[in-house]
């Protein structure tokens, strides 16, 4: 648990560090002007896609409950931020294929959240709960009412005890 709540807290700083850090490492590494091409298109939308998954990741009402990403965040957000660091080093000779999987690896972190977060919004829970934490479910719209029908009888009660004049 502390894992995945240490994470959520993450969420929002790395979508600033995460970007800043492609700087540094195309600083570091000394890499080609053609390379600050990459991390001056990437940077944005690394800091775009970081807040889209915080948001989606937050909006849920597990995560906000429990402070804490499920599993399946912590797998592919953690595994995004991951490769992205690994981005930062530009003297990697694979660095196109590890850009490759980045890419896909981010795009299956947005379907991921976007599925977890229609899952626990979908009406099929039948248990609300109070804000003391007590469960209970709530009554239908035919439940508890007396059925009308046509041949119903009406019974008016006046307050003032005389008969309104007719």
């Amino acid at each position: 648990m502390a894992l995945r709540s240490g994470f959520y807290r993450w969420l929002i700083p790395a979508a600033f560090v995460l970007p800043f850090w492609l700087f540094v490492g195309w600083i570091i590494s000394g890499a080609s002007a053609l390379s600050l091409l990459w991390v001056l298109l990437s940077a944005p939308i690394v800091l775009v896609g970081q807040l889209i998954l915080t948001l989606l990741i937050r909006a849920r009402g597990t995560a906000r409950a429990e402070r804490a990403v499920s599993w399946t965040d912590l797998a592919l957000v953690g595994s995004w931020n991951v490769l992205i660091i690994a981005l930062g080093f530009f003297q990697n000779p694979w660095w196109w294929l590890l850009f490759a999987v980045t890419v896909v690896v981010g795009i299956a972190a947005l379907i991921g959240g976007f599925r977890q977060l229609w899952r626990e919004a979908k009406p099929t829970a039948r248990v609300l709960h109070t804000p003391d934490g007590f469960g209970y479910i709530p009554p239908t719209a035919a439940a508890g009412r007396p059925s009308h029908t046509a041949d119903a009888e009406v019974i008016v009660i006046h307050e003032n005890g005389a008969p309104p004049a007719a």
